[in-house]
């Protein structure tokens, strides 16, 4: 790929939030990762009055090359009251492991690695690594990333935010075999049926990871496609488990590292308008299942929507109604960067005739906040947790990543 550095600036990135919002995610918290914010331009009508709001908004939305901004000559497929009976393409592997010719794309890992040092002595990691792809009307299309480390042992949080768009880049659109490149700079993610590396460093830290999955990939939904309503129709599959293995160059001192991590892969043409936000949950249990919860807030907080899943050990895939999941929050925190109060740490209980589950969430670090407006233009805490409880009647601990978005000060 050709690397470029990508002009825009301002207020571009005013309406970008990297995760995802709304209704249909059932992966992750769908309102999908990498959303269109307008909580400021909310607080801004208030001041200024509508009309020069508006259109400043149209003007944005007709020049933005970003993630989740679509430029106002796309179109969104109309979706009426059974948005299933629209005749869509089913999700084919590995054809749509590689990037589409839709308006937005992200391929999003989380994970764990542990390592033992020269010394001797064990030393644990969480990571974040992720690549958003815009395309927006005849702009080239847009790349932005976000690579993250929980250094655990030392009690640090780090991460990263590079940039470009790409007049040049290779978008297969579901016609190829070859699995799926993407990079910025000397940053990438490439893989093909589960077998995947990534690549990312910055200022104390370099990963160079080999992840192989050991499930199949779960297509969330039971199909694969989640609605937005209005908002158009999103493609969404997740690697729940896969084995890591690699190097991690720890202030340049080179470490090897195993562990587990979670892969999310999601794109369509869709668009989703509105304040609220999400916590979305991914859980890795020993027992060797996982789970994919999150809850969606409206614009006073209220939560609107609910989803959870379960992938048992034999890959077995369970749906648990809204009705039968609880989600306590246990504590708060508040960033001292940014005033935001985030809640930290959680009680998940799961009360379905399939699946009895009491587990407990609680942040490996508590300041996990990336203030990434120099990219997708927003705020949000993704940290590591580690997970105690019970589920399906045995004593069960694991480990997991939780994600907030559109918790403001």
């Amino acid at each position: 790929m050709k690397r470029n550095v990508n002009p825009m600036a301002g207020v571009c990135e005013w309406f970008i939030s990297p995760t995802p919002p709304q209704d249909a995610r059932k992966g992750r918290p769908y309102y999908g990762r990498g959303f269109v914010a307008i909580q400021r331009l909310s607080r801004k009508m208030k001041r200024c009055g509508w009309f020069p709001v508006l259109c400043l908004l149209v003007l944005v939305l007709a020049s933005c090359s970003v993630p989740g901004v679509p430029a106002t000559s796309a179109q969104l497929p109309l979706v009426g009251a059974a948005p299933a009976s629209q005749a869509l393409p089913q999700i084919r592997f590995p054809q749509d492991e590689a990037a589409h010719r839709d308006l937005t794309e992200w391929w999003y890992y989380t994970g764990h690695m542990n390592a033992v040092t020269p010394d001797g002595k064990q030393h644990h990691y969480g990571f974040e690594l992720v690549f958003f792809q815009a395309l927006r009307s005849n702009y080239p299309p847009f790349y932005a990333a976000h690579f993250a480390i929980s250094d655990i042992t030392r009690g640090e949080f780090h991460y990263d935010q590079p940039r470009l768009t790409e007049p040049n880049a290779v978008i297969p659109n579901g016609d190829s075999t070859a699995g799926f490149n993407v990079s910025i700079n000397d940053w990438s993610a490439r893989g093909l049926n589960g077998h995947d590396h990534l690549q990312a460093t910055m200022n104390g830290y370099t990963i160079d990871l080999d992840l192989n999955a050991l499930k199949p990939p779960t297509l969330h939904n039971g199909n694969g496609l989640i609605t937005y309503g209005l908002g158009g129709f999103s493609y969404y599959y997740s690697r729940t488990s896969m084995a890591v293995t690699g190097t991690l160059l720890d202030h340049q001192q080179r470490v090897q590292v195993t562990g587990d991590a979670w892969m999310d892969h999601q794109w369509g043409n869709f668009l989703l308008l509105g304040g609220g936000g999400w916590d979305w949950f991914s859980i890795q249990l020993n027992d060797h299942s996982e789970i994919m919860l999150y809850l969606i807030r409206d614009a006073s907080g209220a939560i609107t929507a609910t989803d959870a899943e379960y992938i048992g050990p034999d890959a077995h895939n369970l749906q648990v109604p809204s009705s039968e999941l609880k989600v306590s929050v246990l504590d708060h925190w508040t960033s001292p960067v940014t005033g935001i109060t985030y809640p930290s740490g959680w009680r998940v209980e799961i009360n379905d005739p399939h699946l009895q589950a009491s587990l407990t969430l609680q942040p490996e670090l508590k300041n996990q906040e990336l203030i990434t407006t120099q990219s997708t233009g927003n705020t949000y805490w993704e940290g590591a947790v580690s997970i105690q409880g019970q589920s399906a009647g045995q004593a069960v601990q694991g480990e997991g990543y939780v994600e907030l978005t559109g918790y403001h000060k």
